[in-house]
């Protein structure tokens, strides 16, 4: 298909790279030009100086940016632009507002809207290997589905618009809760003088297994906290996640005192650490 890609960032920048190696027609924009054109000359694809030129014509338009506003920002250059009856994909992690914000905007110019946050981080975008839970109407969806599946090992349909920002929370408050669990049971297991090889050797195996545990156990163990998602990311999706459930009546009171926890590691400067740095306000 004749796709566009905006935003490329640790995530954007190798999702495009599979599409155009998967052989769709890819055209990119950033809003720092340097990145657009780095990509071209990797990829072989086309850099554009302007959103608008960049999805001319274009049958899916896929964003991976910033926050709702910048989602608000590109939709309304996109729109006027792309091509007749295309679809636009969000992959960024937004508030289920906006989403439905999006597809009524849409709408109106006869385009489609799907929103559709991944999960998976850095590695998963690089090796192609990411979650994706998306939202939309089913006729869109299935017709992006083979666009995304490129970089994609699972791909959901979770329901209409907004549904897969509503996944997107989930994910993000379960992985809080992972998290702090590892970085208090290995601050514990240092404290106790145990040797922290063995204790996750030990408990890898059993029902305290996660995917945190097995990734990140050794590098917290080593202070190493440069693994791609970043506080100030986490803290972003936990923020949209918090407000959904003051909406929704949910109460999620371990996801507020992580969230704080997450504040205090900014302040210790460690708003670029990632997730796992939850463990150096403990050892602090």
């Amino acid at each position: 298909m004749k796709t566009a890609f905006i935003g490329l960032g640790v995530m954007g920048f190798p999702m495009a790279g599979h599409l155009k190696a998967a052989g769709h027609e890819v055209a990119v924009y950033n809003r720092s030009p340097e990145k657009a054109h780095r990509w071209a000359e990797k990829h072989g694809g086309t850099a554009f100086a302007t959103i608008a030129e960049t999805v001319a014509g274009a049958e899916v338009v896929l964003l991976c940016v910033g926050n709702d506003d910048d989602v608000r920002d590109v939709v309304a250059q996109a729109l006027p632009a792309m091509g007749e009856g295309g679809v636009i994909v969000d992959h960024t992690t937004t508030s289920a507002k906006v989403a439905r914000e999006m597809v009524a905007l849409a709408a109106v110019t006869g385009r489609s809207f799907v929103d559709a946050p991944v999960s998976g981080g850095q590695a998963g975008a690089e090796n192609g290997q990411l979650t994706i839970m998306a939202g939309g109407d089913q006729a869109a969806y299935d017709r992006v589905l083979p666009v995304i599946e490129v970089y994609a090992k699972a791909v959901r349909r979770m329901g209409d618009v907004g549904a897969g920002q509503l996944t997107k929370m989930c994910n993000q408050i379960a992985i809080a809760g992972v998290v702090q669990g590892v970085a208090e049971a290995l601050h514990f297991a240092k404290r106790a003088g145990l040797p922290t090889d063995d204790v996750l050797a030990a408990i890898s195996k059993g029902s305290a297994q996660s995917w945190q545990m097995e990734n990140r156990w050794p590098t917290m163990a080593r202070g190493e906290f440069e693994f791609g998602f970043a506080v100030d990311w986490m803290r972003k999706d936990l923020g949209i996640a918090l407000d959904e459930a003051r909406a929704n009546g949910a109460t999620l009171p371990g996801t507020a005192l992580i969230d704080q926890f997450y504040a205090e590691v900014q302040a210790m400067g460690g708003r670029r650490w990632d997730t796992s740095s939850l463990v150096a306000r403990l050892e602090k």
